[in-house]
C-alpha cells in the first residue's frame, strides 16, 4: 500500500544566498531578498492507494504529476507530512540514472541492477537474460558513451524491466527502439503490470489511463482536484 498524509514539498529559492550572490551585493549589484523564489510544489495531499489498485494521475504540465511520484518512491523527502510504502517499490522513469557513460555496457548492467534494488546474486544470474533482451550483442564490450540514442534506450529499458516489485511507478508509457523492439519492450512492460499489487500511472493519454486504471487522481497546482473512478474524472477534466 501507499500512503500519503498531508505531503507537502517545496523547493528552496534564494533563502540561502550563494557565494556568486553575495558577491554581487558587495559591488552593489541587485538580488532577490533573502526568503524569494520558493516554489511549492505540492500542497497538503492526503493519498491511499491499496493492494489491486491501478491509479492513472492526471493534469497540466507543472501540477505536481511526477514530483508526486518521486515523493512517493523516495527520490523526493516532502518539507511536511508523511510517506508509508509497503513492498518492493520501482519507478520505471529517468531510467538513464546511475549509468556510467564511460564504463561498457556489461559494467553498467552491474551498476544499475544493483541501483534498481536487485542484489549482487540476482544481478548475476540475470546478466546474461538482460543482455539478450537489449539485442546489442558485441556492442555491450564498448562504452556506453558510444552508443545511439536508440541503443542506450534499449540498454537502459532492459536493466530497469528486470524486476518484478509490488509497488509499479510509471511516468508515461515507455517506448523504447524500433518498432518490433517496442512491441517486444510493451510486452515486458505489461508483464511487470499484471504482477504489481499496486500500479501507479502518470500520463497525458486519457486513452491509456482508461485502458489501465480504474482510479484516477487529477492534480492541480500541487493540490488534489478530484479523486475518483477513470470515467468520472476524466470527463471532468476533459470537459473542464
Amino acid at each position: 500500500m501507499i500512503h500519503l498524509d498531508g505531503i507537502t514539498l517545496t523547493f528552496p529559492g534564494k533563502g540561502a544566498r550563494s557565494l556568486r550572490e553575495r558577491i554581487s551585493s558587495t559591488f552593489g549589484v541587485k538580488t532577490l531578498p533573502a526568503g524569494r523564489g520558493e516554489v511549492t510544489a505540492l500542497r497538503g495531499i492526503d493519498l491511499r492507494v491499496r493492494h489491486g489498485e491501478h491509479v492513472g494521475v492526471i493534469g497540466l504540465n507543472g501540477a505536481g504529476k511526477t514530483t508526486l511520484l518521486k515523493v512517493m518512491c523516495g527520490i523526493y523527502t516532502p518539507t511536511s507530512g508523511r510517506v508509508t510504502v509497503e513492498g518492493d517499490i520501482a519507478c520505471l522513469f529517468e531510467v538513464a540514472t546511475g549509468f556510467e557513460m564511460e564504463a561498457t555496457g556489461w559494467q553498467n548492467i552491474i551498476t544499475r541492477g544493483l541501483l534498481v534494488g536487485l542484489s549482487r546474486r540476482e544481478v548475476r544470474e540475470r546478466t546474461r537474460e538482460i543482455a539478450e533482451f537489449t539485442e546489442l550483442g558485441d556492442a555491450l564490450d564498448r562504452p556506453v558513451k558510444t552508443y545511439s540514442a536508440g541503443m542506450f534506450l534499449r540498454l537502459a529499458f532492459a536493466v530497469s524491466t528486470s524486476i518484478l516489485p509490488d509497488v509499479l511507478l510509471l511516468d508515461e508509457v515507455v517506448a523504447a527502439g524500433d518498432q518490433r523492439f517496442h512491441e517486444k519492450a510493451q510486452r515486458r512492460l505489461q508483464q511487470m503490470v499484471d504482477h504489481a499489487s499496486i500500479l501507479v500511472l502518470v500520463s497525458h493519454s486519457m486513452e491509456t489511463i482508461r485502458r489501465m486504471c480504474q482510479r484516477v487522481v487529477w492534480i492541480e497546482k500541487g493540490l488534489v482536484r478530484m479523486d475518483g473512478s477513470a470515467e468520472d474524472v476524466i470527463d471532468a477534466y476533459t470537459t473542464q
